[in-house]
């Protein structure tokens, strides 16, 4: 196992273990496993009976995986979730945690292309397996499909600029380095450069990996996988996943079909939340670990 502090600080780390309320002899789902900081503190609250069953889709994170017996590793995206947990036997669960952020040794490898610090490729695949790359995404979008992913998933101020920008240069560059394709953004970059760099970047990592379509999926299967009183802890760390996440517990306790808005027809209540404002870190976590200073942990009880 690497050593789990160089890989990933788990954020949030007493304040998920005490919302998942975890039962010594229940069933309990990691489905972001990384460094497995919070998948050892599950461990540490459950007996001889408990079980953890632990999803990552990044090859990297399997080398962090715990040798206790009461661990199921899944190297597998979350997406899939009913899909394993029934091979593996298991119909519903006590508690489920999802991670969403990347993670600091995910961040700290150049050759993943995830960060602006370094030069690498421009890869950003969490999962290897996958064909779609952060290079081939910039070499064969349409300006319209790169203006919406940058607005929307980066909230880049002048992404419409940024999208004709990269269409009409990337004929006449090889983007496949990130420090070619920074060199190429030079003359459109807005505000400060760092952070400008850092909207893009996330734009095109959350399409490579479609998170947004993964983490719908995981949503829509929660009621079917979870038992009564069962606990959902899941962090985000940009606005575009905790609206999604948000929007989803509200849905699921008011019962209201927001697919039809016109409907009268009340479903019955799906989940309790237990905190109406989000959770964040505290100022001593925060400088601790700089990276944790965007978290926000919703959490919600099965009805």
């Amino acid at each position: 196992m690497q050593d789990e502090s160089s890989y990933h600080v788990p954020v949030l780390y007493e304040e998920v273990i005490r919302a998942l309320n975890i039962q010594p002899n229940g069933v309990y789902v990691d489905c972001t496993f990384g460094g497995g900081g919070h998948a050892k503190g599950i461990l540490e609250n459950l007996n001889a009976e408990g079980r953890l069953i632990a999803f990552d889709q990044d090859a990297d994170a399997q080398k962090n995986i715990l040798h206790d017996e009461r661990l199921i590793f899944v190297p597998h995206n979350f997406r899939h979730l009913q899909r394993f947990l029934r091979l593996h036997k298991y119909e519903k669960v006590n508690g489920l945690l999802a991670d969403l952020g990347v993670s600091s040794f995910q961040f700290n490898e150049a050759q993943r292309g995830f960060s602006t610090r370094f030069n690498g490729p421009l890869d950003m695949r969490m999962d290897k397996r996958t064909e779609k790359t952060a290079s081939e995404i910039l070499m064969h979008y349409s300006e319209t499909q790169l203006h919406k992913l940058f607005e929307q998933y980066g909230e880049v101020s002048n992404s419409k600029t940024l999208a004709k920008h990269i269409v009409q240069q990337r004929n006449s560059v090889q983007l496949n380095n990130i420090d070619a394709f920074k060199l190429m953004l030079q003359s459109v970059v807005k505000g400060n450069p760092n952070k400008y760099f850092a909207q893009v970047f996330q734009a095109l990592r959350i399409e490579v990996n479609d998170e947004m379509g993964a983490l719908k999926e995981m949503l829509n299967q929660l009621p079917n996988v979870l038992l009564p009183k069962a606990r959902v802890a899941i962090i985000t760390f940009h606005s575009i996943e905790d609206r999604i996440v948000k929007n989803y517990f509200k849905q699921a306790v008011t019962g209201d079909d927001e697919n039809n808005p016109f409907s009268t027809k009340q479903k019955e209540p799906l989940f309790n939340i237990l905190y109406k404002k989000p959770v964040i870190p505290t100022q001593e976590e925060i400088k601790r670990n700089s990276r944790s200073r965007s978290a926000k942990l919703r959490v919600a009880e099965k009805v």
